[in-house]
């Protein structure tokens, strides 16, 4: 008899657990070996900035493969709604599928969706100063005013460095370029500058402290983001 994939694609594996169904019976979730980064045949190259996923075997590392196993559930049992934080960012990040979320859900919405961008859970973010944070991605949304006041100022300036470097790196050149020096306006802050050079995602991992501490409560389906530069 051929052997079941668990974590294959498609609807016909067990059912899909909401909100509700996982708070009331407090199932653990098992994360897709991939997520972890324990698939030893595959390691997820997952740019936060440009959105650009791949892998590589770490037998032959000199080698791009495409991440074919996208569409896999992330979860097992599969939930209808993860929740993703990270220690690198004040924000966290919603992803939902009434069929399941998709190891390709949470790579899209990380880098390009969001939850109203400038919604905030009650009780969930605050800065220092106490200003509430919003919820959502990174790619996609700027920064608030609120949001950029709540860290060090020391921070603030590599934060606004690394958008300035950014915004003129992939500036339009326009006809008379060579000529002279344009004015540079001040620069459009991105979630993703926030994170500076930690752009590249490393696995999730559940951290019930780190979620009590973070949102005032845990649940099943928080996980912790793990980021590199």
């Amino acid at each position: 008899m051929d052997s079941i994939n668990k974590w294959a694609a498609g609807a016909s594996y067990g059912p899909v657990l909401s909100q509700t169904d996982l708070y009331l019976l407090q199932t653990d979730l098992e994360l897709h070996p991939i997520l972890q980064g324990k698939q030893g045949n595959f390691t997820l190259v997952f740019n936060i900035m440009s959105g650009h996923t791949g892998g590589y075997n770490t037998e032959s590392r000199d080698r791009d493969l495409p991440f074919a196993a996208k569409d896999e559930p992330a979860t097992m049992p599969r939930v209808s709604q993860l929740i993703i934080i990270t220690e690198h960012s004040p924000w966290c990040t919603i992803v939902k599928n009434e069929r399941g979320v998709t190891m390709h859900d949470i790579c899209q919405k990380v880098w390009s969706e969001c939850v109203r961008p400038s919604a905030v859970i009650p009780g969930f973010l605050k800065g220092s100063n106490g200003a509430a944070l919003g919820v959502g991605s990174y790619a996609d949304h700027n920064v608030t005013d609120a949001e950029f006041a709540s860290i060090p100022p020391r921070l603030q300036e590599q934060i606004k460095r690394i958008a300035a470097n950014y915004n003129a790196a992939n500036a339009p050149a326009g006809p008379y370029a060579g000529y002279y020096t344009p004015a540079v306006p001040p620069p459009q802050l991105k979630r993703v500058n926030w994170l500076r050079e930690k752009v590249y995602f490393e696995a999730l991992h559940r951290n019930d402290a780190y979620a009590i501490s973070r949102l005032g409560f845990k649940a099943p389906n928080i996980f912790v983001m793990l980021l590199s530069g």
